[in-house]
């Protein structure tokens, strides 16, 4: 494996990467000194880079693409051209035309490779066990969505030159991350996208700075609402601070006969006659980014083959739509985002 970009995520999933005992970190790239100090540290004996192009150009089966969102388009594109194995970090870009680079790219994949994006949910397997439960029918069809991301602030970096403020904080930065419906609420929509087997075909909404105001462009609290062809209504809201330890990161589908909802700690089945009654509780063990990373590797090794950046593009662009809806005041179809 390759890493390429050592910031705080890219490092920790590397280090996920470093404890499969089929998978080893051999190279870090990254553009700034410290962090290739500090990756070599955990990574003995990898190779540095300062670009992605001298990584490709090693004997990696496998990149790990963890650098700022709106790189992702060009090094997915170049990773695709080296023929390796990816696994890239979400959103798939920061607009549609990056999303759009991103699915051309996809269709000239070595159709051998293994290109799997870091939405964990897909590969957690109470998630699984929950989109089993809403696929087999008992519930009837899905009538309903609500879903959120209330959760916490941001780590900040400081102590480096003026000059790097953007690249170094880029979690803060629109046109660099996407603002936090792309970056961090993508997950949720994921989720929304792959139970309903589809894309919402219209957004609206509200968003401001309410609390987080000493840095950056970006939000701090939306409300969305999307809309289905079917006319099915998903509501959606988020935001970066939190009081008390209050958090809630999940979603609920609400069917014709009862309701599922599921997050990161497992689901909730609510499937009684008795409105009154506890749901069916699962609660999930271990972490589900381990299991994405495990099955990544196993899928390379194996032969168990997917092309992930197709749903990825999909969801950031729901994102996208949704985005645009805000800023915009106005309402946004999926067909103003795919022609804009």
């Amino acid at each position: 494996m390759g890493l390429v970009g050592a910031g705080r995520r890219g490092t920790a999933i590397a280090g996920i990467f470093a404890r499969n005992e089929f998978a080893k970190i051999v190279s870090v790239t990254d553009i700034y000194d410290d962090q290739l100090e500090a990756a070599t540290k955990k990574f003995a004996g990898a190779r540095t880079f300062k670009s992605i192009e001298g990584a490709l150009a090693s004997d990696v089966d496998a990149i790990y693409i963890a650098t700022p969102p709106y790189l992702h388009p060009e090094h997915f594109e170049l990773a695709v051209k080296a023929k390796k194995h990816i696994f890239m970090e979400k959103p798939a870009g920061v607009d549609a035309a990056g999303c759009k680079r991103v699915i051309e790219s996809a269709k000239k994949a070595d159709k051998n490779k293994r290109i799997s994006v870091d939405y964990q949910q897909r590969y957690g397997k109470d998630y699984k066990k929950a989109y089993a439960i809403v696929k087999s029918g008992e519930l009837g069809a899905i009538k309903m969505i609500r879903a959120s991301w209330l959760g916490g602030d941001l780590p900040r970096r400081s102590g480096h030159a003026a000059s790097e403020e953007k690249v170094r904080n880029w979690l803060f930065y629109k046109e660099l991350g996407g603002d936090i419906i792309v970056e961090q609420n993508c997950h949720n929509l994921d989720v929304v996208n792959w139970f309903m087997g589809t894309h919402p075909v219209k957004a609206s909404g509200y968003g401001g700075r309410q609390v987080r105001t000493d840095i950056g462009n970006i939000m701090d609290n939306l409300a969305a609402t999307f809309q289905f062809e079917s006319g099915l209504v998903f509501s959606y809201s988020a935001n970066q601070f939190s009081t008390g330890g209050f958090q809630d990161v999940s979603e609920t589908f609400i069917c014709e006969r009862g309701a599922i909802t599921t997050s990161r700690r497992g689901y909730k089945l609510y499937n009684s006659k008795d409105r009154n009654a506890a749901p069916v509780e699962v609660v999930t063990v271990g972490d589900i980014t381990v299991d994405a990373v495990n099955e990544f590797v196993d899928g390379a090794r194996n032969g168990h083959i997917e092309n992930a950046a197709f749903t990825a593009a999909e969801s950031t662009l729901t994102a996208i739509m949704a985005r645009e809806a805000i800023y915009g005041g106005k309402v946004v179809t999926w067909s103003d985002i795919w022609k804009g």
